[in-house]
């Protein structure tokens, strides 16, 4: 039995998983931050605890996983074989490609010109993506072959991205509705959560740059369980397969992002972790034992059995000004206990730092994430409205369309 857990993190992401698995177990989560409770500086190595719970995608490229694995714990989430799904994502695309998962037709380069000349291989919409780590910032999708051309001379010179950027991702861009669903995996078996579905432009209408995510909902209309076994089936466990075929024992979350395409679901891109903000309204509608479904899955015995609420979350994300390119900090949050005083409200905090007498200031791009739950959809967005009215710092910049779109 799981009696207490640590969670490695210190976004909101890592807020809604110590929330949730506080509901059975003690919790501590490393590094978190000001606003979470249980926050310790304790590197996680040091700290002891039945279930390690790795938030982020960063300690998990770096191999945070076999390192405690190496001292004996029982972990929730993949060694680095396993987390180059995200780390790399040539390798990624290489991989479903071997195992017949469909996704967008790409090319992987290091050279401007044979990148450049790929572009006229494609449709009307481009795609060009770092191959390494950028924090959700590392995409362009547009419709300019003039300006695709120079995001890849950018990147692949390293001035946008540095390292991550040396090598890129050229793909034909795909159309359709984007849909996010987690499976929490075993090594072999795979059950997936609720589907959620995430906005990741900064600006109302889906307008303005990509971003890690502001703001998110779930259950997604239109989106039933014979479209998520249609993905299980077609997507996450034939990836899980080719994985095995590789030598690599996958335990942890698998987070497929998917375009619903006129052809079917197809893989836009894996991360291997839980999203952030999709955490922040899929793990809140759980009533299963999440300590429990975790540790049978870091086990290798997934237990198959999910109790979720018949609720509907939204979660809408506070940017700092500024925010994706260069946000501003240290200003002060106020309304956070009030906006929790809300019936069907939570206040997930991500970049934020201590502030006077107890209280928060800005610490991060995206300082905090306030979700709603309700009977249906417009019930939850209005909780979350609710919730938002309350909080307030400086040039604060939340979207007010999270969940208005409800194409299926």
């Amino acid at each position: 039995m799981v009696t207490r857990v640590c969670v490695v993190g210190s976004g909101g992401r890592e807020h809604a998983l110590a929330d949730v698995l506080g509901r059975s177990a003690e919790v501590v989560v490393t590094p978190g931050n000001a606003g979470i409770p249980g926050s310790v500086p304790t590197p996680p190595e040091e700290v002891e605890a039945d279930l390690f719970v790795i938030g982020p995608e960063v300690p998990l490229v770096d191999g945070l996983a076999d390192r405690l694995r190496a001292q004996g714990a029982l972990v929730f989430g993949p060694g680095a074989d396993g987390a180059r799904l995200e780390g790399s994502k040539r390798w990624m695309k290489d991989l479903l490609v071997a195992a017949g998962v469909p996704t967008a037709r790409h090319g992987s380069f290091t050279e401007v010109e044979p990148a450049v000349a790929f572009l006229d291989t494609l449709g009307d919409l481009f795609v060009v993506k770092t191959d390494g780590l950028a924090a959700g910032k590392g995409v362009l999708v547009t419709g300019d072959r003039a300006e695709a051309a120079e995001d890849i001379r950018a990147k692949l010179s390293g001035a946008s991205f540095g390292e991550a950027g040396r090598r890129v991702v050229v793909e034909e861009g795909m159309t359709g509705p984007e849909l996010s669903v987690f499976a929490v995996c075993d090594g072999t078996e795979a059950l997936a959560l609720t589907p959620a579905r995430d906005h990741k432009r900064v600006g109302d209408g889906d307008v303005g740059p990509n971003t890690g995510g502001m703001g998110a909902y779930a259950p997604v209309p239109g989106v039933d369980a014979e479209l998520v076994l249609e993905v299980m089936e077609r997507a996450v466990l034939p990836t899980l397969h080719r994985l095995r075929v590789e030598g690599v024992d996958y335990r942890g979350a698998l987070y497929a992002g998917l375009m619903l395409t006129p052809e079917g679901p197809k893989v836009i891109e894996y991360n291997v972790r839980f999203g952030d903000p999709e955490a922040q309204v899929v793990l809140p509608l759980l009533r299963s034992d999440l300590a429990d479904l975790l540790a049978s899955a870091a086990e290798g015995s997934l237990r198959p059995v999910l109790d979720v609420s018949p609720e509907h979350a939204v979660t809408v994300v506070c940017a700092a000004p500024g925010y994706p390119a260069a946000p501003r900090v240290g200003d002060l949050v106020d309304g956070v206990e009030e906006a929790r005083a809300e019936p069907g409200v939570q206040v997930f905090c991500a970049g934020v730092g201590p502030g006077p007498e107890g209280g928060l200031v800005t610490a991060g791009g995206r300082v905090l994430s306030v979700t709603g739950r309700g009977q249906d959809l417009p019930a939850a967005r209005e909780r979350a409205a609710a919730g938002l009215r309350h909080i307030s710092f400086p040039g604060m910049h939340a979207r007010s369309d999270i969940g208005a779109d409800r194409r299926g």
